[in-house]
């Protein structure tokens, strides 16, 4: 394999601690990037993507930001999608009926309402810190400036989850992409991007999928993994995933990336 694309998601696939890459990977990384290009494919917010980016050194590279919602290569802003305040406000109002808290995410700025073990997590494992205010008042502060989310996150309890995720579906899901990705977390992207998408978008005037391996873990790697040339899956991802990739490696905390690009990959 001599692929002139790479695309990995980060966490649970190229991160082999929470917030980390390793030695290792840096070291592959390295190795195939004068003949490769790295594209980080994320769910992540721009900052919690660009120090990953500086270990690898591969800082020129253009990156893929909340799950292709924002596009960027250096400081030039390729694609931006936006959930508008309409539904966002309509959104909020369900949410907080059944006590589930947001975050909420434009470009490099990230809203809480308070601190909890979930938002310390997301501090410890992406390196950025947010700004604490009352959700209503983002929203109010957001109308003004005409702007709206390029994520959401739903954060509540099994229970607060599930009650409200029939009415996501019914209600919301025709203008959001709605991703459970644990059982008390739910994001939520324009519905009109993928990060198959953005990375449609950025090799559209050079290369073709057909040109590009693909490293991810999760539901929202699915299609990325399944339409590029080559889709790899971790050993931790989930049974769907592994089912549609072409092959599947170690799992991230095995540096699953590393091993199949030493295997594999040659240049």
């Amino acid at each position: 394999m001599n692929h002139k694309i790479l695309c990995s998601d980060l966490d649970g696939t190229l991160l082999s601690t929470k917030s980390d890459v390793s030695d290792f990977t840096i070291s592959e990384i390295k190795r195939i990037k004068p003949t490769t290009k790295i594209i980080l494919v994320s769910a992540r917010m721009p900052k919690s993507m660009r120090y990953i980016q500086k270990d690898l050194g591969i800082e020129h590279e253009p990156i893929i930001c909340y799950n292709g919602a924002l596009v960027l290569d250096g400081q030039e802003e390729i694609h931006s999608s936006i959930i508008d305040i309409e539904p966002l406000e309509s959104l909020y109002e369900l949410c907080n009926g059944h006590d589930i808290k947001l975050g909420l995410y434009f470009k490099d700025e990230w809203y809480v309402e308070e601190n909890s073990e979930r938002v310390t997590k997301e501090i410890n494992n992406t390196k950025t810190v947010p700004i604490y205010q009352k959700n209503s008042e983002t929203l109010k502060a957001w109308k003004k400036r005409k702007i709206g989310a390029h994520k959401i996150m739903l954060m509540g309890t099994f229970e607060t989850i599930e009650r409200i995720a029939p009415t996501l579906k019914a209600d919301y899901s025709h203008i959001m992409n709605i991703y459970r990705s644990n059982d008390t977390l739910i994001e939520v992207s324009p519905k009109t991007v993928s990060k198959l998408s953005a990375i449609a978008l950025l090799i559209k005037n050079s290369h073709t999928l057909k040109d590009i391996i693909a490293f991810g873990d999760n539901y929202n790697d699915a299609e990325m993994l399944e339409l590029v040339d080559c889709g790899v899956a971790m050993g931790n991802a989930r049974k769907e995933v592994k089912t549609i990739a072409d092959h599947t490696t170690l799992t991230n905390t095995q540096n699953g990336v590393a091993h199949f690009l030493n295997q594999n990959f040659k240049i």
